[in-house]
């Protein structure tokens, strides 16, 4: 043989080492290594935690009645009525103004007297409670839509995935690479 048919041979396998090499690195894929993300939306979830809010509150009371027909209220009025009553006219016309005034004088005292109870009141401090409820956010992970060449799919990440999602060698999505 000759040298230029070896140095041929050798330069020929050489190549073909070089070519199988770099097959199998992946070079010459075909198909796509990462999907595209077109939109990532944040899932959240809404939690509610009740809680006792309480507050001191002055509150008013009215005393009860002692005497709750008042009573004494409008006898005191009929019998100062009366007097003053007595006081004016003269004969038949003097017992008409007595009269007159012992009913304007009860009147007059049980009025007062039901004003001066309704007045007379006192006031506590009570506790009143209620139950208000606080809101936080719990993050539940991203809705991805994802596109691999022409066709789109969907699914929940944990996390928000960039712009784009590395492939597997079998053109699947690889969740377990960090990108």
């Amino acid at each position: 043989m000759n040298k230029s048919m070896l140095a041929g041979i050798g330069i020929g396998v050489a190549a073909a080492l070089g070519v199988a090499a770099v097959a199998s690195m992946n070079v010459f894929e075909s198909g796509p290594q990462y999907a595209q993300v077109l939109s990532a939306v944040p899932v959240k979830e809404t939690i509610k935690t009740p809680r006792k809010a309480c507050r001191n509150m002055t509150v008013t009371h009215r005393r009860p009645a002692q005497d709750e027909n008042r009573l004494i209220g409008s006898a005191l009025g009929a019998v100062a009525g009366g007097v003053i009553g007595h006081q004016f006219g003269g004969g038949r016309g003097k017992d008409v103004a007595t009269v007159v005034g012992a009913l304007s004088g009860g009147y007059a005292g049980n009025q007062i007297q039901g004003a001066m109870q309704e007045g007379d009141t006192y006031a506590t401090t009570q506790r009143r409670c209620k139950t208000v409820y606080d809101n936080t956010e719990k993050m539940l992970g991203y809705d991805v839509t994802y596109q691999i060449g022409d066709r789109q799919g969907k699914i929940r990440m944990s996390s928000d995935p960039g712009t784009r999602i590395p492939l597997d060698n079998k053109g699947q999505l690889a969740l377990n690479q960090k990108t």
